[in-house]
């Protein structure tokens, strides 16, 4: 069943028309500071308004062991795209939170205002890439069997793609795959023998994503997961500096990847996710990442 949705997919981005306008398309995957836990009504006004250069396809959050979900509509970009974010298909219903999705846009924006963006993004709090995790909160292994969370986010790259006219203004429109961003493993760093393995994991959800999207070196920006200190120990996640060296050995490998460490500087909302002003940054940050990739 997978590979009939990554062929499916496939066609879908092949179709052209001469009426095409062409969208680079972002692909945003991930765990909860993926998600988004930035506060809207932080945002500062710069915020408010994308005009009509960037659209999401935001794809609704999916139970390990349901049937694939990531339904979604594509619309402008605009705050609300955070934790507690739903769709159905139909309608989107913002929530109070915002991701990364925001600084990202408005960073490509700022640095080619005549290129539209177009953001895929799946994200779920919680979840891991180790097979060994099991379904639990989450687990995006393609070892594992049955429906997770990379069947779900499969899902919602096919819906996006099978849009023909993403921003409704009558013409069919040409989504141009452009790029990855990839936020997480700190849920991975609970466990030694899962944090270890955190390179060869990343390598192949990479893999996974580049085949779907067919450009076998697309562009990946890693965000470097880090750790607030909040707990009696001293630090959230206990194995994450295997995971922080396993992030790093993986862009060190793959000539087509970068890793955000600004990560490091950030404030917290919680114990374990940014505060908003970090949430801006980190999405400028990964844009910056990312163009610098497309100009190697």
């Amino acid at each position: 069943m997978r590979r009939s949705l990554v062929s499916t997919l496939l066609a879908l981005a092949a179709v052209t028309t001469s009426q095409s306008k062409d969208f680079q398309v972002y692909l945003l995957a991930g765990q909860s500071n993926m998600e988004g836990y930035g506060y809207v009504n932080e945002l500062p006004p710069e915020y408010a308004d994308f005009g009509n250069g960037a659209y999401i396809f935001h794809g609704n959050i999916g139970e390990d062991g349901e049937a694939r979900d990531g339904r979604g509509l594509w619309a402008p970009l605009e705050a609300g795209h955070g934790t507690g974010f739903s769709s159905d298909g139909q309608a989107n219903v913002l929530g109070e939170r915002f991701g990364p999705e925001l600084g990202f846009a408005k960073k490509l924006q700022a640095e080619a205002s005549d290129t539209p963006v177009a953001i895929i993004k799946y994200a779920r709090g919680g979840t891991t890439l180790d097979y060994s995790f099991g379904e639990k909160s989450g687990n995006w292994s393609v070892s594992n069997l049955g429906v997770n969370q990379y069947d779900h986010c499969l899902q919602t790259i096919r819906n996006a793609f099978s849009a023909a006219d993403i921003d409704g203004d009558g013409e069919t429109d040409r989504l141009i795959p452009a790029g990855i961003v990839w936020m997480q493993g700190e849920s991975d760093g609970h466990r030694l023998d899962a944090s270890y393995r955190y390179e060869e994991n990343l390598a192949e959800i990479v893999s996974l994503f580049r085949a779907a999207l067919r450009v076998d070196d697309l562009p990946v920006v890693i965000g470097r997961i880090s750790d607030s200190g909040q707990s009696e120990s001293g630090r959230v996640w206990e194995f994450g500096n295997v995971i922080r060296a396993q992030q790093a050995a993986y862009c060190e490998s793959d000539p087509m990847a970068a890793l955000v460490t600004s990560t490091d500087t950030y404030g917290y909302s919680d114990k374990w996710h940014y505060d908003s002003e970090g949430f801006m940054d980190l999405g400028e940050q990964f844009a910056a990442a990312m163009l610098s990739l497309q100009s190697e």
